[in-house]
């Protein structure tokens, strides 16, 4: 039997990188899908290529009235929402004495104002469809200092402590929430550091104890857990999938 069948998912940053996984997995579960980016051309390829009830919906997630006009569609195309993956982020390595003003509060509005957004803007429909799962996505960057990365790992300390709050604050209304915390996982993002070529390269990666980055697929089954069922008695908590690097390092 599907693990999400019945259930109707929004994913932030959903066109591309684990946000894109995360989207597949779901369908493949049998939940309905909204793909949710501010990168419509990106957003509309990967939907169509998705098997299953998958749609695309431009989202600025730093904007309110965009997340009002979001909520409003899902609720008229599908009359309800069970799950929210705030998984939208931005993300550069830059030094506390070399960030700007301008990049701090881009970086701050897209992964910390964004999820606390969301939470906000979907909890009625998600209370009104019976409860849910809403999953923020950290990273290990919010769970141990790294030189460097300043300004993204403040936003991901935050959403740790947002998902505890939200998750005190909406469990009446049989609303879960939970973290993702990932660490090093091949895509995009780490991109940024490691060119694509070397990503898997095995001698990058001898301090990790599994030897290896992560897959944004594998991350995904953690999302899938957090959104079923099967995590009913999970909430406000983190789950880690980070190859060993927070538990041994």
């Amino acid at each position: 039997m599907s693990r999400l069948a019945g259930k109707t998912a929004l994913v932030t940053g959903g066109a591309q990188g684990q946000g894109a996984a995360e989207a597949r997995a779901f369908a493949r579960e049998g939940a309905r899908v909204v793909i949710a980016d501010v990168n419509s051309e990106l957003g509309l390829a990967t939907a169509a290529e998705i098997d299953g009830d998958v749609r695309y919906m431009h989202l600025d997630v730093a904007d309110t009235d965009s997340w009002k006009q979001a909520v409003a569609a899902i609720d008229e195309s599908y009359g309800g929402l069970n799950v929210l993956v705030n998984n939208a982020a931005r993300y550069w390595a830059r030094p506390i004495l070399e960030e700007s003003d301008d990049a701090l509060d881009t970086i701050i509005a897209v992964n910390l104002k964004g999820a606390f957004l969301g939470i906000r803007a979907v909890a009625p429909l998600m209370i009104a469809s019976g409860g849910g799962s809403i999953i923020n996505v950290s990273s290990t960057a919010g769970v141990a200092g790294h030189a460097g990365h300043a300004a993204y790992g403040m936003t991901k300390w935050g959403i740790r402590g947002l998902t505890r709050v939200a998750a005190a604050e909406l469990s009446p209304s049989r609303i879960r929430v939970n973290c993702l915390v990932p660490g090093a996982i091949t895509g995009p993002m780490l991109g940024v550091n490691i060119p694509r070529s070397e990503q898997r390269n095995p001698d990058r990666w001898t301090a990790l104890p599994l030897r290896r980055p992560g897959e944004p697929e594998e991350i995904a089954e953690g999302a899938v857990f957090l959104a079923s069922d099967e995590s009913s008695y999970v909430t406000g908590t983190d789950l880690v999938l980070d190859g060993g690097a927070t538990g041994t390092g």
